[in-house]
């Protein structure tokens, strides 16, 4: 009497794995195979997305998401002057993280009442917000800068340049000098380091917006507004940006354009998420074709099994099912091993470099994900292939 035999999905997945339990040097082998193609996924795709990351840093340093607003420059028409909120005024701006401002002063700095007042030429006395370093990306080669209680007193910072020039490269705690501003003496509390970014900044003596307004007669209205944005929202604020500082007159705001970094960190992005798409997709297909190869031998080895088992009474169905089970597994087992051998490698070889370790999302669920679509698809030509065998003709393979 001929009874079907039904098989439960669990014991399907146990014969799979049985064969891998009894032939364990193979399947490691099998699956050694596998996980150096994940790895290869993996690696190829982290290492250039930790040299993008790396990229991208640099570039976002050159100030891709800052823009400048001022006033056009004196005798190029009527003058403009920036409302005293501007800054403030910039920060309502939807994208807007930061604003800051500066103002000129107009007031000499000289390195004492008895130096040569020649000396201070090509030197700028600038009233500064206490969140312009924030803003600008900028900071201190020595000492300390701005803050909400040194600004109502007369305290000054240093730009790189000026300091240079006034004799004072590095200030130390408890031994502040002494500046001359306007014949007020200046405490010096710090001196910035270099800012490719802000060169005016560099050859500028920065004072408090309080203590300029006391002290040296400052008006209140600021020269040069400093934006940081959203980047990808950076053209939308430079748009809004003049009708926002100064509603009354906005044709008379200068805005800068975004820098050519902004274009050249755009392009980068593009390149590599083609890159990765491309290096992902070889990797999937070679090991997919591994795993074919593995599985299209073993079941040229175990002809004999495959008969015993079609005579024992097991359909096509359960053979098919035993061996894509089997075929899973093994892409599995080696897509985890990948993974993590991968991971492990592009971690290494980036803080070997210095770059940010970047593990992309995409790569990680390809290595699991990606083997087990890959197994199943290249299990089912061997598993069919396994099944379609006679019971009489796989006996009798030696």
């Amino acid at each position: 009497m001929n009874q079907r035999i039904r098989l439960a999905p669990l014991d399907v997945l146990r014969l799979g794995l049985l064969g891998l339990r009894t032939r364990r040097t193979r399947a490691a082998l099998s699956a050694l195979g596998i996980a150096i193609g994940i790895a290869t996924l993996v690696v190829v795709t982290g290492i250039p997305a930790s040299s993008q990351r790396a990229l991208m840093d640099e570039l976002s340093a050159l100030g891709t998401n800052m823009l400048r607003a001022q006033p056009p420059p004196s005798g190029s028409g009527p003058e403009a002057l920036l409302p005293e909120a501007a800054d403030a005024m910039a920060a309502r701006i939807g994208p807007v993280t930061s604003a800051s401002a500066v103002a000129n002063t107009h007031a000499t700095v000289r390195r004492s009442d008895l130096a040569d007042p020649n000396d201070s030429i090509g030197m700028t006395v600038l009233a500064a917000r206490t969140n312009l370093l924030d803003t600008i990306g900028g900071g201190m080669g020595s000492g300390r800068f701005l803050t909400p209680a040194s600004e109502h007193f007369p305290t000054a910072v240093l730009g790189p340049r000026a300091a240079s020039r006034l004799g004072f490269d590095r200030i130390v705690p408890g031994s502040e000098p002494l500046v001359s501003i306007d014949g007020h003496a200046f405490t010096v509390i710090g001196v910035l380091r270099p800012m490719p970014l802000t060169p005016e900044l560099e050859t500028s003596v920065l004072v408090g917006w309080d203590a300029a307004r006391h002290t040296l007669g400052f008006d209140g209205h600021p020269t040069v507004i400093y934006v940081k944005a959203v980047e990808s929202r950076i053209e939308a604020v430079r748009d809004v940006l003049p009708a926002t500082v100064n509603p009354e007159l906005p044709g008379l705001v200068q805005v800068s354009r975004p820098s050519d970094a902004l274009a050249a960190k755009r392009a980068t992005q593009h390149t590599f998420s083609a890159l990765f798409l491309g290096l992902a997709g070889v990797a999937l297909l070679v090991g997919g074709i591994g795993v074919a190869n593995t599985m299209v031998v073993s079941v040229l080895e175990r002809r004999r099994e495959i008969g015993l088992r079609r005579a024992l009474g097991a359909n096509r169905r359960q053979i098919r099912g035993q061996f894509l089970a089997e075929s899973v597994a093994l892409s599995v087992l080696g897509g985890l091993t990948g993974t993590v051998l991968g991971a492990a490698a592009t971690a290494g070889y980036a803080l070997s470099r210095s770059w940010p370790p970047v593990l992309p999302p995409l790569a990680l669920a390809a290595g699991v994900l990606g083997a087990l679509v890959v197994g199943a698809a290249a299990g089912v030509y061997p598993a069919v292939r396994a099944s379609r065998l006679p019971p009489t003709e796989a006996l009798a393979a030696v």
